[in-house]
């Protein structure tokens, strides 16, 4: 224990010992075994902590074998005053941004489904209520709970448990509803949901500083809100909008990710920037705030929202799925250590 006691969570920075992420340590003829407790499945340092640890023991006298088991325990966010927990959610992430079509929702679902890949117990709520695209995006008809008379209830895809007002809306069928009415349809997909035990709920919020958006920071625990804008100077424009209004609302805003960063032409492999580059990662380097990463340009990130089979699990070797994956782990990382943080105040 004494040595492990040398290896630190990069992230945390502090000892695995200390933070009690060594569990069911067996030392049996020249074998040590033990059990590494992470504060996420989608823990992005995984392999840097088994580096460290193996490193660590390496040196002990007699020592033949090291093996390691992971597990994850994933902790609470604490509510604010005024706040309503959501029975069996233990943590909110909101997916934001203050411009439409910057693939808000195609990011949202491919982080929900590139957590649930690690193990997470992950949902998902459509809370764009007068433009909702996840069914789409999970191959589930729109409508499809319209006349079963259970009322809405969460689908299971891809491992993550989906709610979307489109499933009650007849294909093409129009919600024309004013602002209020809005920021009550969100508190009831909140609210009035039987959910799952959940480790994290992702929200798709609609675009813009609207009544939903502000219905759910200020009515939810959101732990944190993840923004989302592409390279352009306009729609950059629009995320700082956004993330001042998060910031307003006391919501800690986890990053800046940049959708359809660059493109690479399958035929020759070279790289065009067709809507700039880098400016999110600028953005967010003003803002003091993390970039979460990029996501490029690839036609089978649209053909898999099209289809209904996200990306991340249709074709998990490509580039974009790869940007998701790092992105997912990037987020459930940052949230730990704000958790972790606020638990030393």
């Amino acid at each position: 224990m004494a040595v492990l006691a040398t290896v630190k969570d990069p992230e945390l920075h502090r000892d695995i010992v200390t933070l009690g992420m060594v569990k069911n340590l067996a030392i049996e003829d020249g074998r040590i075994a033990l059990t590494v407790e992470l504060t996420t499945p989608a823990c992005p340092l995984r392999d840097q902590i088994e580096q460290d640890i193996r490193a660590a023991l390496a040196p002990l006298p007699g020592l033949e074998a090291v093996e390691i088991d992971w597990g994850a325990d994933v902790r609470s966010s604490t509510p604010r005053e005024g706040q309503k927990p959501v029975p069996g959610v233990r943590n909110i992430i909101a997916v934001a941004s203050n411009k439409g079509g910057v693939g808000k929702s195609t990011v949202a679902t491919n982080v929900a489904v590139a957590l649930a890949r690690t193990g997470a117990r992950v949902g998902l709520i459509d809370a764009d209520v007068t433009g909702p695209n996840l069914p789409t995006m999970f191959g589930l008809a729109q409508g499809l709970q319209a006349k079963n008379g259970q009322g809405l209830r969460p689908i299971e895809r891809f491992g993550v448990h989906v709610v979307s007002i489109g499933f009650l809306l007849p294909k093409g069928q129009p919600v024309v509803w004013r602002g209020p009415m809005i920021g009550s349809a969100v508190r009831q997909l909140l609210h009035d949901i039987e959910w799952p035990e959940l480790d994290y709920l992702l929200i798709d919020l609609p675009p813009g500083t609207s009544d939903a958006a502000m219905s759910m920071a200020q009515d939810a625990p959101i732990a944190g809100v993840v923004i989302v804008s592409t390279p352009q100077e306009v729609s950059l424009e629009d995320a700082m909008k956004a993330i001042t209004m998060f910031e307003k609302l006391d919501v800690p805003v986890f990053g800046i990710i940049e959708n359809m960063s660059y493109f690479i032409a399958p035929d020759t492999g070279n790289r065009y920037d067709i809507f700039g580059h880098g400016g999110a990662r600028r953005a967010a380097d003003e803002l003091g705030l993390d970039f979460l990463g990029e996501v490029p340009i690839e036609p089978g990130v649209r053909e898999a929202g099209d289809s209904g089979v996200p990306v991340v699990h249709s074709a998990p070797e490509s580039r974009s799925a790869r940007a998701f994956e790092q992105i997912a782990g990037k987020v459930a990382a940052r949230l730990s250590v704000l958790q972790r943080m606020e638990a030393r105040v």
